[in-house]
């Protein structure tokens, strides 16, 4: 399998397992304790293991687990090296509506077709883990109707397929000591349904930009109007192509509890595409005109990891030997890689397109291969072309 035209190998986990009907979002932090570090160490080198074990209970039920790491998290596990683009889940405050950073360390991103085996999956990682981490959320989706999300729309219609997923998704050749991987956002929202079924049908659509019986697409507003969800989310490169993210949203929820909602979940090549996307929500485009499905659904958590290949996921069961004792600090982002697939010098994302986050530009090199000792030697390599 190869990365689009850059014809990078790829050994990558299974960001593009199908939807599934029935998913658990599990994010954890792990406590500044170095023997804490090493049981972390093992037990996400080895998680392929524990989805065997209990997957083979039923093959049908196509058991996956995607295993994100945080940017403290990693710079602890592996100090000689970071992805170009990783960095902590950015404040985006708007005029009206805000999107929080929260904590998380480790996402495991667990699905299945059958509810029983993730919560089996999840109680035995749990157990493996121990007190070397610490919950900080949890939460179970499933699939909807049609995958519908609560407020009755389809979700997810605009995921790449085919040859574009990999290219969509994976790190290619402009990374090349993380090729393979992948960065992914999460967040939870809340909806608050009974000011959405205020609305009529037709405003609705148009928050939304698609037809709610069909799923078909509505035109675009006129320019320097208020947009669409669907637009507001739409990047598009200087190529005039659009730069897609891989969604795996689920509904979740307990009406009992008057608490229902949508967890987003966003794979993407280009982190800063997801972060472009928000704050075209939240700060709108043009400035002010904020995406108006905030004014009924609330974020409440935002965070980033990075998913890396499997090989480079394995080669961290062993700590590098010149590795500090204590946690070297804070997940100081380091900015977006050099431009590609169509971002432009400034980070921009087209003409129109307000650009991404406005950090230093790091220009990453490596030998393109895969493991700890290739990242290393991607790490002497920017040294000696004077990178940090």
């Amino acid at each position: 399998m190869t990365n689009g035209g850059d014809r990078v190998p790829i050994d990558a986990q299974q960001v593009d397992a199908p939807l599934s009907r029935f998913a658990v979002f599990l994010v954890l932090g792990v406590p500044d304790r170095a023997e804490g570090l090493d049981v972390v160490r093992e037990e996400i080198a080895g998680i392929d293991d524990l989805v065997k074990t209990v997957g083979f209970r039923d093959l049908n039920a196509h058991l996956s687990c995607v295993v994100g790491i945080g940017a403290r998290l990693w710079d602890r596990l592996c100090p000689d090296a970071r992805p170009a683009e990783l960095r902590e889940f950015p404040l985006i405050v708007g005029p009206t509506h805000t999107a929080p950073p929260t904590p998380g360390d480790l996402l495991f991103h667990i699905r299945a077709e059958r509810l029983d085996l993730c919560i089996e999956f999840e109680r035995l990682l749990l157990d493996a883990l121990g007190d070397a981490v610490t919950v900080i959320d949890e939460t179970q989706g499933y699939r909807y109707f049609d995958a519908r999300d609560f407020l009755g729309f389809v979700d997810g219609t605009a995921n790449p397929i085919g040859a574009e997923l990999a290219e969509a998704s994976l790190i290619g050749d402009e990374d090349p000591g993380f090729a393979g991987g992948s960065y992914v956002v999460v967040q939870k929202y809340v909806h608050d349904l009974t000011r959405w079924s205020d609305l009529t049908t037709e405003q609705q659509e148009a928050v939304i930009g698609r037809r709610k019986a069909d799923d078909v697409e509505l035109d675009d507003a006129a320019p320097g109007t208020q947009a669409a969800h669907k637009t507001l989310t739409t990047i598009i490169g200087d190529d005039g192509e659009e730069l897609d993210i891989l969604r795996d949203n689920m509904p979740f929820g307990r009406p009992g509890q008057g608490d229902l909602g949508t967890f987003f979940i966003g794979y993407s090549r280009r982190l800063w595409v997801i972060e472009l996307m928000l704050r075209r929500m939240f700060l709108g485009d043009p400035p002010g005109l904020h995406d108006r499905i905030l004014d009924v659904s609330t974020a409440l958590t935002g965070t980033t990891f990075f998913v890396p290949s499997n090989p480079v996921l394995q080669g961290l069961s062993t700590a590098p030997p010149d590795a500090p004792t204590e946690e070297p600090g804070g997940g100081t982002p380091i900015g977006r890689p050099t431009p590609h697939g169509g971002a432009s010098e400034t980070g921009s994302a087209g003409s129109e397109e307000p650009g991404a986050p406005d950090d230093a530009i790091s220009e990453r090199t490596g030998d393109g291969s895969l493991g700890i000792g290739s990242l290393r030697a991607h790490r002497d390599t920017t040294r000696e072309k004077g990178t940090s």
